[in-house]
């Protein structure tokens, strides 16, 4: 089934405590279409970039792929651009500079075939723009994912609650779901959140893994231990990517099948912290998923 992703397409300048990268790929929409691309090949993506981003990378999501008749490349316009510095812990990072460039004009406009997609993963952006979207969609979706961020929570929390009323998955981390909810307990937390629209919830728990929510019922996901991770940036959207990706390839959305989509959300993830930007992700092979959805496997059976 297609998936229709909604984000950023940008440049990052990463520095960890094992290595700097200037100016590579990144953004959300990036690392959710790598990721979902090994799960389904009928993805739609939306975004917004200068002409100086690399016309080679336009057809490396091609390739893999993606539909990008819903990118917008505006002449004399540069992409957007972060720079961060990751902490020891990998956890905890700084940001050094935000430059929106062209990002501070996005005004999405589907494509006549992306409104019909029946997945859709609306990617971290202004709730405003969020909105505009879903406005321009049929209305026949299966499921209509949201990733959202503390800083929406604290600016635009009005026009955020307009959004949850829309959608059925809600993915943010522990902090921002106490935040949102008012609640310290994440269960608690759950209850709330899912009075405010999403049947379902995913609170991401960086390197202790995930949780699933859906009414009563509760599923743990982990993360897979690793001797080394190089780069957190875009783990979290890498396993939205895989978590649609997969959904999209069952074309089924129930709890059950959402506990396994979440497992290859972890998968992806892991995969995506092993090398900068969006390396790992170009070059993953079907027996690289499969052994380390095995891996996956063996660390919760008993």
């Amino acid at each position: 089934m297609s998936l229709l992703t909604i984000g950023t397409v940008a440049f990052d300048t990463i520095q960890t405590p094992f290595g700097r990268a200037e100016k590579v790929i990144g953004g959300a929409c990036t690392y959710i279409s790598y990721a979902a691309s090994y799960f389904t090949n009928n993805i739609n993506l939306s975004a917004i970039v200068g002409d100086d981003f690399p016309e080679s990378e336009i057809e490396a999501l091609e390739n893999r792929g993606v539909n990008m008749d819903g990118l917008e490349i505006k002449k004399n316009g540069k992409t957007f651009f972060w720079e961060g510095v990751y902490h020891m812990d990998m956890n905890s990072r700084d940001t050094i500079t935000t430059d929106l460039n062209v990002l501070d004009d996005f005004n999405p406009v589907l494509p006549h075939s992306y409104k019909h997609c029946k997945y859709v993963m609306l990617g971290n952006l202004t709730p405003q723009v969020q909105l505009q979207v879903l406005e321009q969609l049929d209305g026949n979706q299966k499921l209509i994912a949201l990733d959202t961020m503390n800083f929406w929570m604290d600016i635009a929390l009005d026009d955020l609650k307009k959004v949850l009323k829309k959608i059925d998955l809600l993915t943010i981390n522990e902090e921002e779901a106490r935040q949102l909810s008012g609640e310290y307990s994440l269960v608690k937390a759950a209850k709330e959140i899912h009075k405010m629209g999403p049947r379902f919830l995913v609170i991401k728990k960086g390197e202790h893994g995930a949780l699933l929510f859906e009414d009563h019922k509760i599923f743990f996901a982990p993360a897979l231990p690793l001797a080394e991770v190089f780069d957190p940036t875009g783990a979290g959207d890498s396993f939205a990517g895989g978590m649609m990706g997969y959904l999209a390839q069952k074309d089924r959305v129930d709890f059950k099948t959402l506990k396994k989509a979440i497992i290859r959300g972890s998968v992806m993830a892991s995969f995506c912290v092993e090398e900068f930007s969006i390396s790992r992700l170009k070059n993953l092979s079907k027996n690289d998923i499969k052994n380390r959805l095995q891996k996956f496997k063996k660390l919760t059976k008993f």
